[in-house]
C-alpha cells in the first residue's frame, strides 16, 4: 500500500509530501510527476516516482494498486478540458481498486465558473462508487500574497469584490489537512469544507499591507469589466482573467467565507494568519 500523490511537484503538492514525509516512511510515498528531473530530490530521500500526465491516460495503466490511498490534485490548465484529465486518473484508480481517492475541489458555496470543473469532477467521483474524500480547498493566502509586485508599485489592492470577505489560509495549511486525510482513518465518503480561521476584507488587506510596508496602501474597488482589462492589460490571456475576475464577483457576494472549522481541526492547529504570509512575502 502506498500513498500516491499528483501534480506532487506543483504549489500544493510539495508542501503535501513534505509534510507526509513527517509521518509515514518515504518508501511509502509516491509521487506522481510529468518531468521526473524536478522530483529528483524526492527521489534521492526514498519517495517513489511514477512519471504520467492527466492528457495521457495511458501512462496511468497500472500506476495504482489495490489499497492505495490517493491524492487527485486538480489540473491547473483551465484552458484544457480538466473533468476529462481527472476523469483520467478516476478510472485508473477504480481499476485497480484503491482505499481511498481525495480530490482537491473548490467550496461548495461557490458559484463563479472556476467551481465548473470541481462540481464536475466531483460528481464523476461518486459516480464511480470509490471511497472518497472531497478536500473543498477555500482562497489561497499565496494567491495575493505572490503577487505583490504591482501593488507595491501602485500602492493599491486592487480587486472586484466590493466589501466581501476572504476564508483564505496558507498551502502549508491545506496540505496539513490533507495528509491529516491520507495518514488517518475513518475519511472515506467525507466532504470537507476548508477554510482559513478569519475571513479578511481588501480593506483590511490593504491596511495590513500598509503597516508592513510603511506605505499608504489602499483597497480600489473596480467593475469586474474593469478588472479583466487590467489583467489583460498586464498580460493575462482574456479567458483566465474572466476566471478570476468571476472568482472576485463571488467573493462580493460572500462565496469564499468557509465557517466550517474544518481545515484547523484536520491540521490540528489554528491556520496561518494572513499577516504571517504578508510578512514571509515581503522577505524574499
Amino acid at each position: 500500500m502506498s500513498i500516491v500523490v499528483t501534480g506532487a511537484t506543483g504549489h500544493l503538492g510539495r508542501h503535501v509530501v513534505e509534510q507526509l514525509l513527517e509521518k509515514v516512511p518515504a518508501e511509502g510515498i509516491t509521487a506522481v510527476v510529468r518531468d521526473k528531473a524536478k522530483a529528483a530530490h524526492l527521489a534521492e530521500r526514498g519517495v517513489k516516482l511514477a512519471v504520467a500526465d492527466y492528457n495521457a491516460p495511458e501512462t496511468f495503466d497500472g500506476l495504482f494498486a489495490a489499497g492505495d490511498k490517493v491524492l487527485l490534485i486538480s489540473g491547473s490548465e483551465v484552458d484544457k478540458d480538466r473533468p476529462a484529465q481527472h476523469q483520467v486518473v478516476i478510472d485508473a484508480a477504480k481499476a485497480a481498486g484503491v482505499a481511498l481517492l481525495a480530490y482537491t475541489s473548490a467550496p461548495g458555496a461557490l458559484s463563479a465558473a472556476l467551481a465548473d470543473d470541481h462540481r464536475a469532477t466531483e460528481k464523476a467521483l461518486l459516480a464511480s462508487g470509490l471511497p472518497y474524500s472531497l478536500l473543498r480547498n477555500g482562497w489561497y493566502h499565496e494567491n495575493y500574497t505572490e503577487n505583490l509586485a504591482p501593488v507595491l508599485q501602485h500602492n493599491a489592492v486592487v480587486a472586484a469584490a466590493g466589501e466581501g470577505r476572504v476564508s483564505s489560509a496558507a498551502r502549508a495549511d491545506y496540505a496539513a489537512a490533507t495528509v491529516a486525510v491520507l495518514t488517518g482513518e475513518g475519511h472515506e465518503n467525507t466532504t470537507y469544507e476548508l477554510g482559513g480561521d478569519e475571513a479578511w476584507s481588501f480593506v483590511e488587506y490593504a491596511a495590513e499591507l500598509s503597516r508592513q510596508t510603511g506605505k499608504e496602501i489602499g483597497y480600489s474597488p473596480v467593475p469586474a469589466e474593469t478588472l479583466i482589462g487590467i489583467l489583460t492589460g498586464a498580460g493575462l490571456p482574456e479567458p483566465f482573467a474572466a476566471v478570476l475576475a468571476g472568482v472576485d464577483t463571488s467573493i462580493a457576494k460572500g462565496e469564499l467565507v468557509v465557517s466550517s472549522g474544518d481545515l484547523s481541526r484536520l491540521a490540528g492547529r489554528p491556520t496561518t494568519p494572513l499577516s504571517e504570509a504578508i510578512a514571509a512575502a515581503l522577505k524574499d
